[in-house]
């Protein structure tokens, strides 16, 4: 078997073919980048048209501790607010589960309330409300089974609340969307869009410091002894001067 040469022919083949490929990589940083960056950052991040409510809560009239449910060991307990009304929020093991402060009863976290959180946080008509068993990618920082509340607005913005909690996640729009999108590209994280430490782009970092190098033995290799001939003659010129 005839052994390969790694001649600069070889290696000039190669960085053509690699050029290539991150060639179109850094094409598609240079884009993105330009795109997030004219972005309505407001928008992106999700707080532009979002109303933020808090409310004191009341003071005496509640359900004593003793009267909770004890079917399972609590690990924690949180008193909150839930719009107007004051909550427990017990947690356990097995999850969390909400009870109502004043009446002791257990606060069901359905499509009604979920509805009432998502319009605190925005006042655009609901179009549809979905439970979903799991994050999908715009609800990806969150875990846990949350309602979606989809607006009628021009953003089509989507508000994401807890099925256990009923706390108010995030709220997403078109501009998220296409930034998400363009984020995808940039960091090249295709299926959860989340990282920079996954292969794919180790390899395009190396791939890069490959050419780096190979570029420059291949600028080295192509100079010839008559390319420096100018020199020689100059400095000719120069011991004839002396």
């Amino acid at each position: 078997m005839t052994p390969v040469r790694l001649s600069p022919l070889v290696f000039r083949r190669i960085h053509r073919w690699v050029g290539l490929i991150l060639g179109i990589q850094f094409l598609l940083w240079a884009v993105s980048g330009a795109m997030m960056a004219t972005l309505d950052m407001d928008k992106v991040g999700g707080h532009g048209d979002v109303m933020h409510h808090s409310h004191s809560l009341p003071e005496g009239g509640y359900a004593g501790l003793a009267a909770l449910p004890r079917d399972v060991a609590v690990t924690g307990i949180v008193l909150r607010d839930l719009g107007f009304r004051p909550v427990y929020e017990l947690h356990s093991k097995d999850g969390v589960r909400l009870i109502d402060a004043t009446t002791g009863e257990r606060v069901e976290v359905d499509e009604d309330l979920a509805r009432t959180v998502a319009a605190m946080m925005h006042d655009a008509p609901i179009r549809t409300v979905t439970p979903m068993d799991n994050a999908n990618l715009e609800s990806r920082d969150f875990a846990g089974p949350m309602w979606r509340v989809d607006f009628a607005d021009a953003e089509n913005t989507s508000a994401y609340v807890s099925r256990e909690t009923a706390r108010f996640l995030v709220m997403r729009g078109d501009t998220w969307r296409t930034w998400d999108f363009f984020w995808m590209l940039h960091n090249m994280d295709y299926v959860n869009r989340t990282s920079f430490n996954h292969p794919l782009i180790i390899i395009a970092g190396f791939g890069a410091l490959w050419m780096a190098g190979t570029g420059f033995y291949l600028l080295f290799k192509s100079f010839r002894r008559a390319d420096f001939n100018w020199l020689r003659r100059r400095r000719r010129a120069d011991a004839r001067q002396t």
